[in-house]
């Protein structure tokens, strides 16, 4: 399933507020049944399943409370554990990393949530080739090479310098706002590249901190209706900000901040 086809599960999220959340009765019309059909079956409910739960406005109740709950906890099981994959695998840990979005897998239904899981899972078996190997994948994301390349400079084995491994520096410098010229004096040996690697996880590392701290002040500052004080966290990130798409989520967050009334 890609992001093309993946489900549209707006309709039966908005029956789900409406009877679960709001007490609305549940009327058992064409339209219904197709939509619970439908949810359903993208939750992995067998069609005999649903067939038998339609059989009454009680049963199909409590097929839209189970179609429901299989979209939350699986969307909250998946991003807990990615979220904790990605922690160990920035600290070089991939096996610990592998292990997390494994136990999604033994106990996920749901095909869009095991279909992630799985893409996160290649992800890190092809980060363990390039940890084994030294050499850049075009493949993944720059970013999440750094690390295991950086683990392999600082445990003593020397970048090799091919033209791949050169491309790749320059990528990666480039995404985190080092200039051309720096990048170009860092290239000149494996000793100065295993250097600017470090500075490239440095600026990540520093930014993601950024980034985490500023959007809890911003909330917390939001929630209790302080906008302009929720602005000027982010407008204090940005001042400091030099990695270009952590300033993109920081104009975003800003833009979005704008976007709100003023609280009364």
């Amino acid at each position: 399933m890609t992001e093309e086809n993946e489900p549209d599960w707006d309709p039966i999220r908005a029956l789900a507020r409406r009877v679960l959340e709001q007490g609305e009765a549940l009327e058992l019309s064409d339209e219904t049944r197709a939509c619970l059909h439908r949810g359903a079956r993208e939750v992995g409910i067998t069609p005999e399943d649903v067939e038998a739960a339609l059989r009454s406005v009680s049963t199909a109740t409590t097929l839209l409370r189970e179609i429901s709950r299989r979209m939350e906890d699986g969307e909250k099981r998946l991003s807990d554990a990615s979220f904790r994959a990605y922690r160990l695998r920035d600290a070089g840990d991939l096996e610990g990393a592998r292990e997390e979005i494994k136990k999604v897998l033994a106990v996920e239904v749901v095909p869009l949530y095991r279909e992630h899981a799985e893409k996160v899972l290649g992800q890190i078996d092809r980060l363990q080739v390039v940890a084994e190997s030294g050499q850049a994948d075009p493949h993944l994301p720059e970013a999440s090479q750094v690390p295991s390349l950086l683990r392999r400079v600082q445990q003593g084995q020397p970048l090799e310098l091919s033209e791949g491994m050169r491309a790749f520096l320059r990528r990666a410098a480039t995404e985190v706002a080092i200039s051309e010229a720096e990048t170009e004096v860092a290239l000149a040996s494996p000793e100065s590249a295993g250097a600017l690697l470090g500075t490239i996880m440095g600026r990540l590392r520093d930014a993601s901190d950024r980034l985490k701290g500023a959007t809890a002040r911003m909330m917390d500052l939001r929630d209790a209706g302080d906008l302009e004080g929720a602005r000027q966290q982010i407008r204090d990130w940005l001042a400091v900000e030099v990695v270009p798409r952590y300033r993109r989520a920081a104009e975003e967050q800003l833009a979005g901040l704008d976007g709100l009334p003023p609280t009364p």
